[in-house]
């Protein structure tokens, strides 16, 4: 079997749907999970779609996707703007890292519109 494109979320996107609808929208992460899972059947792919408010797990993911995924699409909240552990980490993933965010950090407030993640990412 193919191996998984991982999909990692950080801090407060398990509050999706109900946290800032104004910004974030309406729709739940179970609902974006639902996507990515039948835009990945549809291309002959798997996910392995996570979420943890805590840095520390998102690195263990990120190392465990070095070896047992083929793609890494990261969406690291408020860890983006903070987290130099996630960016070493990144760095040192082989495959290829997409960073997402779901609202334009450079129409927000100046301290979101730095990134570390940027740093690591292909696109």
């Amino acid at each position: 079997m193919a191996k998984p494109i991982y999909i990692l979320n950080g801090p407060n996107l398990n509050l999706l749907g109900t946290r800032e609808p104004e910004v974030y929208g309406t729709e739940t992460l179970a609902d974006l999970e639902q996507r990515c899972t039948r835009k990945a059947e549809a291309l002959g792919l798997a996910v392995e779609f996570r979420q943890s408010n805590g840095e520390s797990e998102l690195v263990d993911w990120i190392q465990e996707a070095r070896t047992r995924g083929a793609g890494l699409i990261v969406n690291a909240g408020a860890y983006s703007h903070t987290s130099i552990a996630m960016l070493d980490a990144l760095l040192a993933c082989d495959v290829p890292v997409v960073e997402v965010h779901l609202s334009n950090i450079f129409r927000r407030e100046a301290f979101r519109h730095q990134s570390y993640i940027s740093g690591a990412a292909k696109g």
